[in-house]
Order: structure tokens, then C-alpha cells, then sequence
């Protein structure tokens, strides 16, 4: 195993109705901005419950933050905070309002220039603090509600935040919440909680046994609970199987100690800012082809992936790995997810401006190890063609 560093502060509040628990977790004297997205926060009711459960505070509402959050959205709130002395947040949405809530937080603190914030190379935003957030998730995707990490578009380019004052004071996950989202919503959150795992997971062996295992089992569970919470949206054990599925994949947990591979979310971001695919809907695509081509560099695990994930007995190394490859296509499938480029109308000619892209953004020594290339990055997006 590796050496780690793990924090998290993170206060979760899970289960049915726990929403009512909002007065005593946000600050008496707070003066609170509540952030959400589109309208369906008011639509279904969540919001004018939120607002109850504060009373006798002063309460502001921005909403319209987008599904890539834009960075020129975010500072329309960030003077909010500043004019009206906000010193309290609360994101009531998903990973994008989550994400934008949390660059808000920072932005709002920091004299030089908001740009500054956009870190490319994963270092910690330059800032001493930020104004205190909670979180209340619609959406179970990202698991931005149990970390403190984010990615802000600017001028079609996806660009990570990362600080560590942007850990939500606490999140309230009530499956109830996501029981309206429209199915290809929840598909993109299953997708993306299991691509985040496989991506702390299907490196090189570590001997990292706890992590190993424990990633493993978030895959069964989202293989098991993944088409039922779709067909039966209303199924309350499926849906908090997959809330905590997805917090569990991207709070530190699963990555302490063990080599990390975010080519599958690189990539997949500049396609998303590119042609404007839903970002889990690139990870489909990516991630069975981008296995196809580092099936040497990734050989041991795929094949313990193969045989503790998907259980196959198949003597044959060779083969087991291109069977748990194809499990993993057909399960995306299976979600109603698309898992080839042609299938969003993106050619071959239309390489050259992902490869640009991620040229500009410095995404040139990809991997675990640092040696996915350019060149190799053309490579898979033939493969995903």
C-alpha cells in the first residue's frame, strides 16, 4: 500500500425525511444563500421544504447554475455573497450545483483574480478560506457532497478546483429526493459513480486489500441495484444503495493509499466541453475502450476485476479480460447508455479538436504511470469510434 493522507470532515445526514434536521445543521444567525440549478428544485417541492426547515434567518436564493457550471454564472453569485454579506451556503441540487456552490465559496474570499481559482494541474486553489456550505444532493453522481473537489467550465474548457476549505460542513442525502430525477439523469449517475471506482481501482496491484475490496463491493452494488433503481424509481432500498454508492466512490476513501487513473474523466471532459455530450455519457464510451488498449499496462487488475466483480471463471487470462470488458459495455447498455462515438455523430475527422484540446489543457502524460501520450489518447478514441 501506498502512502496517504486522509481527511475528511464531511458531516452526512442520511435517510427518509432528514431534511427537518436543516435548522439545527446551518448556523442560527446564518445569513444563507441557497444555490440550485434548473427549476425542478421548485417544481417537486424540495425547495419551499428547505426554506421551511430555516426559519428566522435571512435566506437568498441564485439559481440557474448549469450542468457544467460556467464560471461567468458563478461570479453573478459570488457578488451576491459579497453585497449581501452571505456567510453561509447551501447547494440543493447535484454534482453541478455542488461544484459551482463550492467555487463560490472560495471565490467570494479571494482578492486576486476568480481565474486564478481554475487549477489545471490539480494544485490546491491559492486561498486561506471560504464561506461555510452544506450540501442537500438530488442527484447521486458525483460525490461532490463528501469531498472538496470541483470542475468549473470557462470558455468551453473544463478546468478542476480543489481546496481544502471546500469540504461541505455536511450533506443530507434523502434517496426520496432523487425518486423524480427523469432516468437518463440517474443512468449518468450510475455510470459515473462506476467509472470514479474503477478508476481508483483497475491500476496496478498495491496490495491495497481494504480499498481493493471495498471498491469492489460499491461494483457489485451498483451491477445489482443499477436497472431496478431505473425500472422502479420509487424502489427506496435500490435508490440508497445508489446515493451511498456514489458518495462512498469519490470521498478519499477508496483512493487512500492505491495509483489513481483519471484518463477515462480527462478525456471525457473535453469531449463534453467540446460537442456537448453529457459527461457520464463520454465515460461510457472511454472507459471499455481505453481498457482495450491498456490491457497490458493494467493486466493484473483487470483480471482480478474479471474475476471478483464479475465473476469469471474463464482459464484463458486473454479472454477473461476482453469478457469483463464486454460485461462492462453491455452493463452500460443495459442503463440505456450509447458506448461509441459514432452513436453521437463524432468522426475520425473530428479527432484532431479532442487531441488540441487536451494538448492546450496539458493532459498530455496521462495514466497511472504517466505515459498515456497523445498519441495513445488518438488511439483510444479510435478504439471508442
Amino acid at each position: 500500500m501506498l502512502n496517504f493522507d486522509f481527511y475528511n470532515p464531511t458531516h452526512i445526514v442520511f435517510g427518509k425525511d432528514t431534511l427537518n434536521q436543516l435548522d439545527s445543521l446551518v448556523p442560527k444567525n446564518a445569513k444563507v444563500l441557497i444555490t440550485y440549478g434548473g427549476g425542478s428544485v421548485k417544481k417537486f417541492g424540495t425547495l419551499e421544504t428547505v426554506l421551511k426547515n430555516l426559519p428566522n434567518r435571512e435566506v437568498f436564493e441564485f439559481g440557474g447554475i448549469e450542468p457544467n457550471p460556467q464560471f461567468d454564472t458563478l461570479m453573478k453569485a459570488v457578488e451576491i455573497v459579497k453585497e449581501k454579506n452571505i456567510d453561509f451556503l447551501l447547494a440543493v441540487g447535484g454534482g453541478s450545483v455542488m461544484d459551482g456552490t463550492k467555487f463560490i465559496a472560495l471565490a467570494a474570499n479571494y482578492s486576486g483574480d476568480a481565474l486564478d481559482l481554475l487549477t489545471p494541474e490539480f494544485e490546491l486553489a491559492p486561498v486561506d478560506r471560504a464561506t461555510p456550505m452544506g450540501t442537500v444532493v438530488t442527484l447521486p453522481a458525483t460525490g461532490s457532497e463528501m469531498n472538496n473537489g470541483a470542475v468549473i467550465s470557462h470558455k468551453n474548457i473544463k478546468v478542476p478546483v480543489f481546496s481544502m476549505f471546500t469540504f461541505p460542513k455536511f450533506s443530507i442525502l434523502d434517496p426520496t429526493l432523487t425518486f423524480t430525477l427523469p432516468k437518463t439523469q440517474v443512468a449518468n449517475g450510475i455510470v459515473d459513480t462506476f467509472i470514479h471506482t474503477v478508476e481508483q481501482y483497475v491500476t496496478y496491484p498495491v496490495d491495497a486489500r481494504f480499498q481493493d475490496r471495498t471498491a469492489e463491493g460499491i461494483l457489485q452494488t451498483l451491477i445489482e441495484v443499477g436497472k431496478t433503481t431505473l425500472d422502479e424509481p420509487e424502489n427506496y432500498d435500490a435508490r440508497a444503495n445508489l446515493v451511498w454508492c456514489a458518495t462512498m466512490a469519490l470521498n478519499g476513501l477508496i483512493g487512500a493509499g492505491v495509483p489513481q487513473d483519471w484518463t477515462t474523466h480527462m478525456i471525457g471532459h473535453e469531449i463534453t466541453a467540446i460537442f456537448g455530450i453529457d459527461h457520464a455519457k463520454t465515460l461510457a464510451v472511454l472507459q471499455p475502450a481505453i481498457w482495450e488498449v491498456r490491457k497490458e499496462q493494467k493486466r493484473k487488475k483487470l483480471i482480478q476485476y474479471a474475476e471478483r466483480v464479475w465473476h469469471i471463471c474463464e482459464e484463458n487470462e486473454d479472454k477473461k479480460i476482453d469478457l469483463a470488458i464486454s460485461k462492462t459495455r453491455e452493463f452500460f447498455e443495459s442503463l440505456g447508455m450509447k458506448t461509441h462515438l459514432s452513436d453521437y455523430n463524432i468522426t475520425e475527422a473530428q479527432f484532431d479538436d479532442i487531441i488540441k484540446s487536451l494538448e492546450h489543457n496539458k493532459r498530455t502524460a496521462l495514466s497511472e504511470s504517466g505515459d498515456l501520450t497523445l498519441k495513445i489518447s488518438r488511439e483510444i478514441l479510435q478504439k471508442a469510434l
